[in-house]
């Protein structure tokens, strides 16, 4: 049997917290596919953190997910959750913000509406450290290119393919969708999407296994 987040989270607390001393804000980044579990190690960590006296939050990516009717225009929706449909240059504008300090409010994604919500996060000024989730934090294209020199560390969450994909059917099941439907997405987009991000993870400060 696999560790818990919980395990995962304590585990490498330490590190992370050796790495997040001295003046200023740090940024920690929680790499890993669609499905993975990052956001709830995320919080994990954020909460093993603030147990060692840290002030943590988190921060998830997906609140810059473009919106459908932006991604129909481009041609994009098939592909929703691909690092094209995201607004990488706006996130990375978002990061630069959050890395100076003070409070910074951010959009956050709602699944069930498939839609972002504006001034839904609140990064607060007393934050010395923020825990940032997300697909495409490592990696090396376009503007995501950006962000390695905003975190203090980084971590990826691997987990087995035929796992992830059991875990993303499932997802799409629990939003409505029939087997054949749940699977297509899976297989034909998730998956897909899931390879690219899997390919980051020698550029992790640190990788863990579920």
């Amino acid at each position: 049997m696999g560790a818990t987040a919980r395990e995962l989270a304590v585990g490498i607390a330490p590190r992370v917290a050796e790495a997040v001393t001295g003046g200023g804000r740090h940024l920690v980044a929680v790499a890993g596919p669609p499905a993975s579990g990052k956001s709830t190690l995320a919080r994990e960590l954020v909460d093993a953190l603030v147990e060692r006296g840290l002030a943590a939050v988190m921060v998830p990516m997906d609140g810059f997910h473009l919106d459908n009717s932006v991604l129909t225009a481009r041609g994009l929706l098939p592909r929703k959750g691909a690092a094209e449909t995201f607004d990488a240059a706006g996130f990375v504008a978002a990061m630069e913000r959050v890395k100076a300090g003070g409070e910074v409010i951010l959009p956050s994604f709602d699944r069930s509406l498939e839609k972002s919500i504006a001034g839904s996060i609140v990064v607060p000024a007393d934050a010395d450290v923020v825990v940032v989730e997300g697909n495409y934090l490592l990696l090396d294209q376009g503007a995501w290119a950006a962000l390695s020199a905003l975190w203090s560390i980084s971590v990826f969450l691997e987990v087995d393919e035929q796992e992830l994909e059991r875990r993303l059917m499932q997802r799409w099941r629990h939003y409505g969708y029939s087997d054949e439907d749940a699977m297509r997405k899976a297989r034909g987009n998730d998956m897909v999407n899931a390879r690219v991000v899997a390919a980051t993870a020698g550029r992790a400060d640190l990788v863990v296994h579920e």
